[in-house]
């Protein structure tokens, strides 16, 4: 997958600084080339749940954002992405008092 086609299916108008923004997150990812299709699908996933993958600005990781206030919603968000996590054996890391996940990688 290429990184314009990764920028595009997570909303990003491809430039020079998203794409070494990019290349950073990918140096960073452990095993990225086996789970970015996964992280792809996860992200279309969310939509129904007000819930996206994004590029972190704070730190070189894809970040999981659950951004909708509806418990349900909510729950069902949590979900999918413990489901994600456990299936394709992705390491995720908390943000302490936020609905945000890293991607910290794969988990071999």
């Amino acid at each position: 997958m290429t990184q314009e086609a990764i920028l595009n299916q997570l909303g990003y108008a491809p430039n020079e600084a998203l794409g070494e923004q990019l290349a950073r997150i990918e140096a960073n990812t452990v095993g990225f080339e086996k789970i970015i299709k996964h992280i792809m699908d996860l992200h279309e996933a969310l939509k129904t749940d007000k819930s996206y993958v994004a590029m972190s600005n704070s730190n070189d990781y894809f970040k999981i954002k659950i951004d909708t206030d509806n418990a349900v919603a909510s729950a069902e968000a949590e979900e999918k992405i413990n489901h994600f996590a456990d299936k394709y054996k992705v390491q995720l890391q908390k943000v302490e008092g936020k609905q945000t996940f890293y991607i910290v990688g794969f988990a071999a």
